[in-house]
């Protein structure tokens, strides 16, 4: 069969980031205005410093019910007629928590900005938190978590993050919270989690779209002003590793058609100065359609139909992941294949094409990613989560252009750590255990509990 020669890339197109304004409310409230006209919508974030990190201990998944419990009435109307009144003007409030943050946002047509914006203020300064909204709440995320458990793909997910992670880290538990956590939240511990963590020196305001910066800051102030409260910052998160050495675990799932694949370790923080290199080394390695795992593992040996790798970006460490779901038998042979372009990657230059065919993608997606309000809005959240310069966005494509065959080595060698690689395979053991006893990869840990039923020997895990 004759291949066919890559088509060359086109020119990058132009592209220039909204310009953007910062400032700031009489009782601290900070805002983000970027005035984008081409389109008569408005989307609007609230940032809340109020993440999964900042749940206590045995009450994780506070924060994310928390924000959901937003949205269930105010102190002037109940859920429904605040859902209806959202709907007259054309729009929704969407709240939910990642493990650094509370996000709120809608977007609305510009017209309806005002109206909708005073819901808003309702939504996030005086939420009601009754009971029996709460109890259904808790109900629903207890039948998530039924839902979760019972398939591979979640399962194996929160098996990885118990795996790789010390005991105690926020991070090896659920971001929505694990079952015994979710059953123990009351209304009362999500009314003093909001006490505690809501207010104006925890929040920034960002809109992004078809409004005058003089106008929006008025809005704010009349709307937001009032709001009194002090900030709690989150507690520090624990990001260490739960062990130095290699380690398997397979979690017994004797139904799955399939044996779901996890490996990877503990990576960096997302204000690491290596970033650009890692973010070019993690295209080639398995973020993208032409990477060399997902060519390897689907192309070349017909094990799955993807395979991926990523860095998981939060303040502090977030997992680095390379997943996939692979025929039972054949998850060692995937195992061992994975195993081998980590240490391509980590052992030579990548030849000129292939970091050309990485930083093309990453910078002629770049213009394609704020299209949008929303997305705009999204970029200026994420630039106020992360701490990230003011130039972050007009300097992106500059910086991912200037990563180098050399730095994408260094990056594989540097935070791809071979030696510290942590497996967990979900599927039927009684096929898979013995080709991957047989890998002489490292020890089969101990059992995970309590997501994982069944496991297996005991390994060498350092505490």
């Amino acid at each position: 069969m004759t291949t066919l020669p890559r088509p060359a890339a086109s020119a990058p197109r132009d592209y220039r980031f909204p310009r953007f304004e910062r400032r700031k409310l009489s009782n601290g409230v900070g805002f983000i205005i970027a005035p984008v006209k081409k389109l008569p919508v408005v989307t609007v974030l609230a940032i809340i410093d109020a993440g999964g990190t900042s749940d206590p201990d045995g009450k994780e998944g506070l924060a994310s019910l928390t924000a959901d419990a937003l949205r269930e009435g105010t102190a002037r109307r109940d859920g429904l007629e605040l859902a209806l009144e959202l709907e007259s003007l054309g729009t929704s409030v969407e709240a939910g928590a990642d493990w650094d943050s509370t996000i709120v946002g809608m977007t609305v047509l510009s017209e309806h900005f005002g109206e909708a914006f005073a819901l808003f203020g309702e939504v996030l300064t005086s939420p009601m938190f009754l009971t029996k909204d709460i109890d259904r709440l808790r109900s629903e995320r207890l039948a998530e978590r039924m839902q979760i458990l019972s398939e591979p793909r979640g399962l194996a997910d929160e098996s990885f993050a118990k795996f790789i992670y010390a005991g105690g880290s926020r991070y090896s538990e659920p971001l929505a919270g694990g079952t015994e956590s979710v059953s123990s939240i009351s209304r009362e511990d999500i009314s003093e989690f909001y006490q505690r963590h809501y207010g104006p020196g925890a929040t920034t305001i960002v809109l992004a779209g078809d409004v005058d910066t003089d106008e929006a800051e008025e809005l704010l102030e009349s709307t937001l002003g009032f709001w009194k409260g002090q900030h709690h910052p989150a507690r520090k998160t624990v990001d260490e590793r739960s062990r130095t050495n290699r380690a398997i675990a397979l979690v017994a799932k004797a139904d799955a058609a399939q044996a779901e694949l996890r490996i990877g370790h503990v990576g960096v923080e997302r204000k690491h100065p290596d970033y650009f290199g890692i973010v070019v080394m993690n295209a080639v390695l398995g973020g993208l359609f032409s990477s060399r795992i997902n060519l390897n593992l689907r192309e070349a040996h017909g094990y799955t139909y993807g395979a991926s790798s990523h860095f998981d970006w939060r303040r502090n460490a977030g997992p680095f992941v390379i997943s996939t779901a692979v025929q039972s038998e054949v998850t060692a042979d995937a195992i061992r294949e994975t195993l081998t372009e980590i240490d391509r990657m980590r052992s030579e230059e990548i030849p000129v094409d292939e970091l050309t065919l990485a930083t093309d993608y990453l910078d002629g997606v770049f213009p394609i990613r704020y299209e949008t309000t929303a997305a705009i809005a999204s970029a200026l959240a994420n630039m106020v989560i992360f701490e990230l310069p003011d130039d972050y966005y007009d300097t992106y494509r500059e910086k991912v252009r200037a990563v180098s065959s050399a730095d994408v080595l260094a990056a594989a060698c540097k935070h791809v750590d071979a030696e510290a690689l942590q497996v967990v395979v979900v599927g039927d053991v009684a096929i898979i255990r013995e080709a991957i006893e047989s890998l002489g990869f490292g020890p089969v840990a101990p059992t995970l509990a309590p997501v994982v039923a069944a496991l297996v020997t005991s390994g060498s895990a350092e505490e």
